[in-house]
């Protein structure tokens, strides 16, 4: 079960796609990514690509976050989404695609976010390329903080070339989850 663990919508139960497709972040660390962020969400833009449940954005929402976009390729997972924003009656600060994660980073170049939840499929290796299309299209702040959740430790996967632009602020472990916040630039 998961719910949203603090703020204007603590304790709703949210719904997550049945089956293998999506694995929900734990509760145990998503607690840990937001003690992290706990000062920079006030007010904050949030991008949560391979969305799922949508449970990260809305728990930045419920926290004070202005505004939350959530994607993700699934149309199940965007129902589920959509329903969890409406339980939490955030929904209002939400922008919901079903679109593949490049498609919308193609169509929004330029649109800019404070914090960017990165979570694909383990074995799908997808955030090296989520982090470069993001790079790419100019929609990151010198000051954006980005949560990747993998099940490699190396976020990068030995792309040196990309690492470069980043800042590692934190790499934690949680199981087989490795949580790594980033920050652009270096």
């Amino acid at each position: 079960m998961m719910r949203i663990i603090t703020g204007k919508a603590k304790g709703v139960r949210l719904l997550t796609l049945e089956g293998e497709a999506t694995r929900p972040t734990t509760e145990r660390t998503k607690e840990a990514v937001f003690s992290m962020l706990q000062f920079d969400i006030e007010g904050r833009s949030v991008l949560e690509l391979f969305a799922g449940s949508g449970q990260m954005s809305l728990e930045a929402l419920s926290r004070g976050a202005a505004s939350a976009v959530m994607t993700d390729k699934s149309k199940d997972a965007v129902k589920i989404i959509k329903t969890n924003a409406e339980k939490t009656r955030l929904s209002e600060n939400c922008e919901i695609y079903n679109c593949e994660y490049g498609e919308y980073i193609r169509k929004n170049q330029g649109k800019r976010f404070d914090i960017v939840f990165i979570d694909p499929p383990y074995a799908s290796n997808l955030c090296v390329k989520a982090l470069s299309e993001l790079v790419s299209a100019d929609m990151l702040k010198t000051s954006t903080l980005i949560i990747c959740e993998t099940g490699n430790e190396d976020v990068f996967l030995g792309n040196a070339e990309l690492e470069n632009k980043f800042e590692k602020l934190k790499a934690v472990r949680y199981g087989r989850s490795y949580i790594t916040v980033l920050t652009p630039g270096k």
